[in-house]
């Protein structure tokens, strides 16, 4: 069986997924709250698989996908979560999650998620896989702001209202040098070369208003 490492910001379930996954035969090595500590954990821990719920209070799930892939951590990664966006899919999977899986599903259906997990196999259930496809005909291409992560929507509203990147990296538990890569790669993304342009993109598509609110 898998040795798991827990990401949820609510202890309950954390509670309830140790005790689901024990049940099991699994062996839950861990468990956090918070993307920084849970990146920190997973690296020392070295777990097979990795439950993941994408909304962290003030914090995103995106964040901890983000620095898995790029550390190149081989810890697989199940996105467990309330989100049942099709675009939250898309990203999800982009990032290197294999799983994707919904809080409303049977246990079964995590366990079999788990299991194909290890094996580096995909596991999508019916729902989701059906999210998947819309993600893939319904992104609107006028849009150049709807395949975003939340937390590139995030960044790029502050960058809007004129917060630096050591203000945004305070606030995001972010180095300044991590928010810069981000802006920068959020630019190249929707074809901007200034932050004026990038205002008036943020404009256009109602991410801000034209006061900057």
């Amino acid at each position: 069986m898998s040795q798991l490492y827990l990401v949820d910001d609510h202890l309950i379930m954390r509670e309830g997924l140790r005790a689901l996954m024990q049940a099991r035969g699994h062996t839950v090595v861990g468990e956090s709250a918070d993307p920084t500590e849970a990146l920190a954990e997973v690296q020392r821990l070295k777990p097979d698989v990795l439950l993941l719920d994408l909304n962290l209070g003030s914090r995103s799930g995106f964040e901890l996908l983000a620095d898995l892939q790029r550390r190149q951590v081989p810890t697989r990664c199940v996105v467990l979560t309330m989100s049942a966006q099709p675009r939250h899919v898309a990203e999800a999977l982009r990032m290197g999650a294999l799983g994707y899986v919904l809080k409303g599903s049977a246990g079964n259906e995590l366990a079999s998620a788990i299991e194909a997990a290890t094996q580096g196999r995909r596991y999508l259930g019916s729902d989701v896989a059906d999210l998947a496809m819309q993600s893939m005909v319904h992104i609107d291409a006028d849009d150049p702001l709807a395949t975003l992560s939340p937390r590139e929507r995030q960044i790029i509203a502050m960058v809007v209202n004129g917060q630096s990147s050591s203000a945004i990296g305070l606030q995001l538990h972010l180095s300044p040098k991590t928010v810069a890569t981000y802006r920068s790669r959020l630019m190249t993304k929707l074809g901007v070369d200034d932050v004026p342009g990038l205002v008036r993109l943020a404009i256009r598509y109602k991410l801000v208003d034209a006061e900057g609110h």
